[in-house]
């Protein structure tokens, strides 16, 4: 598409990624975007591996990372939505947050420039396994009573659950995981597509000498909005793990 003397590249262009491996298998096809999340599973793996050979009080190097990481996730988001129940669920919680992390910070790295996040099938494969993962937590901890105080939650006068009943039930465990994605994938894309303006403008009037004034804003944009998606990556790995387990602490706790 042209405005003015200004060609941003077709939508398609800036979210779809042809295969370099095993083009022509429509199953194995391997993209960047399938790179992306294989060096989000690989790299954090590493990190933790050599982390663990560390040894000393002091901890070093990855080991730092690492533990980190760790404490992070623990004060911050399992002790804050379950409570000290919530331990048990710390490698998929810190396992969510890297995944996702690496995942969005790809964004702003040169050659990849693509957050994987901003493909809907990454975000709903995690929903959908944190979606499993607590009805099958509340179903372990409370059998079939679980779907009983989700579907008939106390306190509510009985003549209301002809209305609250289904509107829980489909909140719960339909809407749920799906707005859990959605999230996830809206803001990555927006933000990639903010990005990908602000570079077609600075390219572009770069180029062009009687625009050369509008670089002064359009440069400045460009790198405080790179900035602003670096805070943004962590953020929405913060924000889908902690929705994560404020859904298994719902889920353990269905009473409160």
């Amino acid at each position: 598409m042209i405005l003015g003397a200004v060609h941003f590249p077709p939508i398609e262009d800036v979210i779809e990624w042809p295969a370099f491996l095993f083009k022509d298998s429509d199953l194995l096809a391997f993209n960047k975007i399938a790179l992306i999340h294989f060096l989000s599973l690989v790299i954090p793996t590493i990190v933790f591996l050599v982390g663990s050979r560390g040894d000393g009080l002091v901890p070093r190097g990855a080991r730092t990372v690492a533990e980190g990481v760790v404490n992070f996730v623990d004060t911050q988001i399992i002790q804050a939505a379950i409570g000290h129940d919530g331990r048990k669920y710390m490698p998929l919680l810190t396992s969510f947050f890297l995944f996702v992390f690496f995942g969005n910070i790809t964004e702003v790295i040169p050659f990849f420039q693509m957050p994987a996040n901003a493909r809907m099938a990454g975000p709903l494969v995690l929903a959908l396994t944190a979606w499993a993962m607590f009805i099958s937590v509340g179903l372990r901890h409370h059998g079939l009573g679980y779907l009983k105080e989700v579907a008939f939650p106390p306190g509510v006068p009985k003549a209301l659950y002809l209305l609250v009943t289904p509107i829980e039930i489909l909140s719960t465990f339909f809407v749920r995981p799906f707005s859990h994605a959605v999230r996830l994938f809206a803001n990555m894309l927006a933000g990639h597509i903010l990005l990908v303006t602000f570079s077609v403008l600075c390219i572009s009037v770069w180029g062009a000498s009687a625009l050369i004034i509008v670089e002064i804003g359009t440069f400045p944009g460009l790198v405080a909005f790179t900035a602003f998606e670096v805070g943004v990556s962590l953020i929405q790995a913060f924000v889908f793990t902690i929705l994560a387990a404020v859904y298994i602490g719902g889920a353990l706790h269905p009473a409160h």
